[in-house]
């Protein structure tokens, strides 16, 4: 089995999640972290046996073959450019950009690169719903007529991250627009978003929403519903239904545990994640994997930065959507 040198830019909540996924991975050695932080690269280099280095000397480094990028999303774009100059393979959280014209102007240098470049929607790795679009494609519920996306977080964000978010269409909601277009395998061509703050009146105060309800319909006439909250109080609520003209299809809350206590209070099962970082586990194990895949020669990365720029169009339609109050068409890139 070959063993990939890959470095990390961005020492922060991703990417200690993928480097401790990296780091227990036998397919990658993490040769190096780097961060804005240099206290912080070095905490996380430390726990896991890599080093701190600067991102200039993570390029410069011909040994390192790959770029794991998790900085901050602002910067995702410039260090993804970065990367690819200096002849890295990419593996790049989601989205690959905040501002669709930036990205746009710079695909064809992402693409005109002999090494991939990756953009990691994490939920197309998801067993349970890889298994629900599988049984899709396998005709078990005939032609798809609707799909139900519902994306609920337990808790809202700290208010600093607000500002920074890019909003709640393009930092929540770009999951589900990647899933649905994965899902309904077309593009959409009418979207109609509503929005409100009725969690958190100082998200509003700094230019956000925190809860959304929108609308799509695809090039075929699917329809497709996505529910947004920055609040359960309950857990992190994951549930995906497609019907279609012969029945459905449905990923439901994935429980701890299937065993349920009956007493006089009634009926009680384990609860289910309470974090996305715990609900997609799976799932950002099975994305390096893919990478590794890919890093081998052995598969093309199936998502790239034009996926992005599609999710992106679909978050700036949503917004202009929710501040017009009306439906808008969408044309493709």
């Amino acid at each position: 089995m070959k063993v990939h040198n890959v470095a990390l830019v961005g020492a922060g909540r991703m990417g200690g999640l993928h480097a401790r996924n990296l780091a227990a991975s036998p397919r990658f050695r993490l040769a190096a972290i780097a961060d804005h932080s240099g206290e912080l690269a070095g905490s996380l280099a430390d726990e896991l046996g890599s080093t701190a280095a600067t991102y200039e000397e993570i390029l410069g480094d011909d040994s390192i073959v790959a770029v794991v990028v998790a900085s901050s999303t602002s910067s995702h774009l410039e260090n993804v450019l970065l990367a690819v100059g200096a002849g890295k393979s990419v593996f790049c959280e989601k989205p690959l950009s905040l501002d669709a014209d930036a990205l746009a102007e710079a695909l064809p240098q992402i693409e005109q690169s002999s090494r991939p470049v990756f953009i990691a929607f994490n939920r197309r790795f998801d067993p349970h719903l890889t298994a629900l679009k599988a049984q899709f494609s396998a005709g078990s519920i005939g032609n798809l007529e609707t799909l139900h996306i519902i994306n609920h977080d337990p808790a809202s964000p700290r208010l600093d991250f607000i500002p920074r978010s890019g909003g709640l269409f393009k930092d929540f909601t770009i999951h589900d627009f990647d899933t649905a277009r994965w899902l309904v395998g077309e593009e959409f061509v009418e979207l109609y978003a509503a929005g409100a703050c009725l969690i958190d009146p100082k998200i509003g105060e700094l230019g956000d929403i925190d809860t959304a309800k929108l609308i799509l319909r695809s090039a075929s006439g699917v329809l497709c519903l996505i529910s947004n909250s920055r609040r359960t109080g309950y857990g992190y609520d994951q549930r995906v239904e497609l019907f279609g003209s012969k029945g459905a299809l449905r990923v439901g809350n994935v429980a701890g545990s299937t065993v349920s206590t009956f007493d006089e209070g009634g009926g009680h099962g384990a609860a289910f994640p309470y974090s996305f970082a715990e609900r997609y586990a799976e799932a950002y194990r099975a994305e390096l994997d893919h990478f590794a895949d890919v890093l081998d020669g052995g598969a093309a990365p199936s998502t790239g930065p034009r996926d992005t720029l599609r999710a992106l169009h679909l978050a700036d339609a949503a917004e202009r959507s929710f501040r017009a109050g009306a439906p808008v068409m969408l044309q493709g890139d």
